[in-house]
Parts: C-alpha cells; structure tokens; sequence
C-alpha cells in the first residue's frame, strides 16, 4: 500500500524519509518554514549505521568527497597556548561533513521526485480514521494519509498534535553561538578548542582555507532565549566572555558582524510515544539528543530509514509500523541521550 504523506521539515530527517517513501511508491510533499534550504548550522558528522545507511541511498561516496578532513583538535589556555590534543574522531566521528553540503546532496536526490514547498508552515492539523486534514499558513488545505514531523526541537507537528513545546523539551544548561570569518588563524584541516567554566571557544577550518568556522558556546538557565532577538543574544554571550583574552575580543566583534549568525541551545526532546494516530515524529523533533551527543544527525538517518522501512514492510499499516519503529529505535536513542546529558555536565563543571 502507498499513499499520500507531507512531511514538515526539509532537514536531513524530512528529506532522508522523503528519499526512502518516494522510492517505494509514496507521493511525498514537504512542507518547510524556510524561504529556501537552510545553509546555517555546523559539520555534522556521520557515526556506525548511519554509514549504512548513507550507503544505501547511494551517498557514501559523494559524502566522502564533501568530508572536512579535519585532523586533531588541539586544546589552548586563556592566552592561546597549548595544552593538549583531542583526536579528529572526537568531534567528527566516522564521516563529517559541512552541513550545508548535506542539506543540497540530499535535496538534489529528491527534487525531481517529491513536491517541495517553501515559505510555509501548518497552521492546523485534524486526524480521523482515514486521514488527516492539513491547513497551511499559505497554501490551499489539504488531506494526506500521514503526517510526519521532521521539523526539529522546537517542532511545529509535536505542537499542534501532542501539546505545547515546555512538555517536551528538557534544557541541558549549554546554549551556542556559531557563524564563519576570515581563518586569521592560518587553520588548516585543524580546530582550536578553549574552555573554562560555563564558557568554551572552539574554531576550526575544513573546506574553504579562506573561512574558518566560530562556536561560542555558554551555560545558560532556559532554552528561552533560542526565540529571543539576535541584540539579546549577542548580549548574553558577551557578558559571559567578558575579561576573556586570547582572540576572545575580537571573536566577539566578528560576531557582531556576521551575516550567518546562528544560535541553539542544547536541549533533548523526551517523549513516552513519538506517534498519535496518522501522525509521527522523526529526529530532533521526536527525540533529540541534544548537540553535545554528536549523534544528531545519525539518529536522523537511521529513524527515517526504520520508519520507511516498517511503513512497507507493514504495507502501510500505521497502527503496527508506528509502534515498530518506535520500539526498535528507543533503546539507540535512550543511550544517546544519556551520553549528550553526561557531555552537557561536564561543560559547566
């Protein structure tokens, strides 16, 4: 059985379960908030079966040829000096690659074959037991048989269908601060990585020798202000590097004037089912495990190969492929969570 699906979300987990459905016989469209595919955020990185998985969408090797390269990260105190040394796979895992370079190979293998549209978000979901009716903030409603949420922490279906977003979201004491500048540094394939009590600096360059990417990352009381103005969270990272040398100064500075701001908190998602009714949840905005894992996009890959794959092995059956995957899944993510809670503590100790 197929059938109609709308995914909201055009991240790696909406257009990696796209990919999957598509390929076996189900009309796809994704919905996205974004006027056009998000190119912010960090490399991301690839670990143990989403390696498999990448393979499978024959993406393996176009990833290898995106991957950062990236050697060791060496650690440096308040005035720049070394200290230590963390190996690549620390941060980078089995496979890392610049996000933006995901987010374009994954839409490009599904352009041709599944109905994107931009610029939009559901206003209003109502379910029965034939399907589910969709109205959008722009386009006509519509009715699909399911309805996926691929659309991250602070999803748009998890809040229209299973409640508000303080239910669900568990803040881990950590927000950051990314965005690229000039490599001043002279980085080459290589990372810098300072740290000091509820505050931490690391920057690295990979792709492009002229850029080198910026973290800020401090300790932070509530996920809140993740829906802040830019001034005020500028503000906050700021006051918590005041008297800070090195190139903290001027790193604040650039900050100030960067075009691809970006800012998170890190935060889990925790949820007793990640299905109610047609509607299900897939990656972060089911069950994030919050950026100090470094398995987001990982669990991304694998939930939507597992939900497309329990769709047609239960030939369409929601009410038994839902709770399948769910059921298999839980236990991978359980441990993943753990890890990003243990990490999170140790960045305000």
């Amino acid at each position: 059985m197929s059938g109609e699906v709308l995914i909201s979300g055009a991240g790696v987990a909406g257009m990696s379960l796209a990919y999957w459905l598509h390929r076996h016989g189900y009309a796809v469209t994704v919905v996205e908030r974004a006027a056009a595919l998000r190119g912010t955020g960090y490399a991301v990185d690839f670990r143990g079966e989403a390696i498999g998985v990448l393979d499978g969408m024959g993406l393996l090797a176009q990833m290898h040829d995106h991957a950062t390269g990236m050697g060791a990260i060496t650690l440096i105190d308040g005035d720049g000096k070394p200290t230590g040394e963390l190996p690549a796979e620390t941060f980078a895992g089995d496979l890392e690659v610049l996000k933006a370079d995901v987010t374009r190979i994954l839409h490009s293998i599904t352009a041709d074959d599944v109905s994107y549209v931009f610029d939009d978000s559901i206003t209003a979901i109502d379910q029965d037991e034939d399907g589910v009716g969709v109205v959008f903030e722009r386009a006509a409603g519509r009715r699909f048989d399911l309805v996926v949420g691929a659309d991250g922490v602070y999803s748009n279906v998890r809040r229209h269908v299973f409640g508000p977003h303080r239910d669900f979201v568990r803040h881990l004491g950590m927000s950051g601060v990314g965005y690229t500048t000039v490599n001043r540094l002279g980085l080459d394939h290589e990372g810098l990585l300072y740290s000091a009590p509820g505050r931490a600096v690391y920057v690295f360059s990979s792709s492009n020798p002229a850029r080198m990417t910026v973290s800020l990352s401090v300790a932070t009381d509530s996920p809140d202000i993740d829906r802040l103005d830019r001034d005020t969270q500028e503000r906050l990272v700021r006051e918590r590097f005041a008297g800070d040398g090195w190139e903290v100064p001027l790193l604040l500075e650039e900050m100030r004037l960067a075009p691809d701001f970006y800012f998170s908190s890190a935060c889990q998602i925790a949820m007793d089912r990640w299905s109610h009714g047609r509607v299900v949840l897939v990656g972060d905005a089911g069950y994030c495990a919050a950026p100090t894992a470094g398995m987001g996009t990982s669990q991304a890959l694998i939930g939507a190969h597992l939900l497309a794959t329990r769709l047609v092995e239960t030939a369409g059956d929601h009410t038994v492929a839902f709770p399948a995957y769910e059921r298999e899944l839980r236990p991978y993510i359980t441990e993943n969570q753990s890890k990003g809670a243990e990490a999170a503590m140790m960045f305000g100790a």
